[in-house]
């Protein structure tokens, strides 16, 4: 079936996910193939000290993102998106939206980017002897109840962004298992909260005499799969307010970026790990067994159908770099040169590859916020170098591209040094954009083989679209990895590279002078 027919017949499948910059929606045929897709950019703003979006930017950006699917679908095959087969909705994970009893947000929504639960983070690490990351809805909900807020009196539920949107759209209190496990720990045996972890939360909390338990105000749990709701007639036209979608469409549950992440690289199973790198960074690794103790820079998550997971989470990548480059176009427009980013980008990123190993001696800090991984809750974006240091622009390039994984390296060496075992790496995000530059930083980074697929720029919402695929289209007991090797990635073409000597011993020169440079970072936030 064609494209054209797929989209006419109502089997095509989409999937929209709510990334840090961007809302994008990927529309897939019935080989799970992208056949359109739409955009929004939109950006978070610090109010109040809080990282947020505002329930107005959530929802114009989402009906932007489709509008403009449907114009590309019009554009491309000359149809309206009257019809489709199966729906999923991924967001940015962790975060907080607290809700009352009329369904009303009582504070502003809190997302994974805010590092002010550090008191509420370090006490269930101690109550449950599991890290609880200060990203996590559990952090955010206990450090409000510390602080004494007046709203958690009142509250009926919590939710994640992508909870949220697909509450609204189907009327279901729910998320995906790979979701939920970073709100509150899940117990790997029945793909649920851990029971026990919220028996000892709500001990803690008895004092306060809450007219709520834990279990109450989380939402259900689903794994990947299961249909979690249809699409209502109230939530096609929040989604599509011209009233040309039908509703009635089957609904999969929602999932977080690291979830999709997964899906989108093939990276479900055991000892394959994947890297999602833009904005933030993270890089995960499906584990074959416990690890041998609790770390407070790795958060312990799981695939969408609930296998465990080690991840590494941080929050910076590329948004130094990014103005950095935006510099540079800002000096060609000046001289009077036309500027198209992504020539910029290309041929900036390849000219990190001429630079020195190590860099030639200088040192860059991506710090826009609080970094946990390495014990930072504000950040100060920094560049240094000695007088002696090659500066030079293929260094310099150099330096900020290894700077964006240096967080992230510093977590991975912790899961290395406890035996994990990684088979091969999978990168994608727009770090990899430029072909064979961010791949072959990271491979010297994790010392590993790195690849990258033909499908790796979908990112996330190829990703949910492919869980709603696999909800309507998998065979009886077929698994997701089974799902993902036979009907979406067979045959496909992807670009391996393995680490070059002399990238990881440079990489290994810089990172001591990193960890070194950590007191200058220090400093600054201190100073500035």
């Amino acid at each position: 079936m064609g494209a054209k027919e797929c989209i006419a017949s109502g089997k095509a499948v989409l999937g929209i996910e709510f990334g840090s910059t961007r809302i994008k929606a990927v529309l897939v045929d019935e080989s799970n193939k992208p056949i359109a897709s739409g955009a929004h950019d939109w950006e978070n703003r610090l109010e109040n000290g809080i990282w947020t979006y505002s329930l107005d930017d959530i929802w114009t950006g989402l009906q932007d993102c489709y509008k403009k699917l449907t114009e590309d679908v019009q554009a491309q095959y000359g149809e309206k998106l009257i019809k489709i087969g199966a729906l999923g909705f991924s967001a940015m994970m962790h975060g907080y939206m607290a809700f009352n009893d009329k369904d009303e947000l009582m504070v502003p929504f809190r997302t994974w980017r805010n590092t002010i639960t550090e008191e509420a983070s370090a006490k269930l690490i101690d109550l449950f002897n599991y890290n609880i990351p200060q990203r996590w809805t559990i952090a955010h909900l206990y450090q409000c109840i510390l602080n004494g807020d007046e709203h958690v009196a009142d509250l009926k539920f919590v939710i994640t962004l992508a909870g949220y949107i697909h509450w609204k759209l189907t009327g279901e209190k729910v998320v995906g298992v790979g979701e939920a496990s970073g709100m509150f720990p899940i117990d790997i045996a029945t793909g649920q909260f851990n029971e026990k972890m919220i028996a000892q939360f709500d001990q803690a909390v008895a004092d306060k005499k809450y007219d709520w338990k834990l279990k109450d105000v989380l939402p259900k749990v689903y794994t990947a799969g299961q249909q979690a709701g249809t699409l209502t007639e109230e939530g096609a036209k929040l989604l599509d307010p011209t009233g040309t979608l039908q509703a009635g469409v089957p609904v999969c549950p929602p999932e977080g970026d690291a979830g999709t992440g997964m899906v989108a690289t093939n990276s479900v199973a055991q000892r394959t790990g994947n890297v999602s790198a833009g904005t933030s960074v993270f890089g995960m690794i499906v584990l074959e067994k416990e690890l041998s103790r609790v770390y407070k820079e790795i958060d312990m998550v799981t695939t969408p159908d609930g296998s465990l997971v080690a991840m590494a989470h941080c929050n910076n990548c590329t948004s130094d770099l990014n103005a950095w480059v935006n510099l540079f176009k800002e000096y060609s427009e000046m001289m009077g040169m036309k500027v198209d980013m992504n020539e910029l980008y290309g041929n900036l990123y390849r000219k990190a590859l001429e630079g020195d190993d190590d860099c030639g001696g200088l040192l860059a800090y991506n710090y826009f916020s609080g970094e946990h991984v390495t014990g930072f809750n504000e950040g100060r974006p920094l560049f240094v170098r000695t007088p002696d240091a090659k500066f030079s622009l293929a260094n310099f390039m150099r330096v900020h591209l290894f700077t964006s994984l240096g967080a992230l390296k510093t977590g991975f060496d912790i899961l290395f040094n406890d035996g994990v075992q990684v088979d091969e790496i999978l990168g994608h995000g727009g770090l990899f954009k430029t072909k064979g530059v961010g791949q072959s930083i990271l491979a010297a980074a994790m010392n590993a083989p790195v690849s990258v697929m033909e499908t790796a720029g979908e990112g996330g919402a190829w990703g949910i679209a492919l869980l709603a695929s696999y909800m309507i289209n998998k065979g009886a007991d077929e698994s997701l990895a089974a799902f993902l090797d036979s009907k979406v990635f067979a045959g496909q073409k992807g670009e391996k590279m393995e680490p070059k000597a002399a990238d990881v011993e440079g990489f290994n020169k810089f990172m001591k002078v990193y960890s070194a440079g950590l007191a200058i970072e220090r400093a600054a936030v201190e100073s500035i």
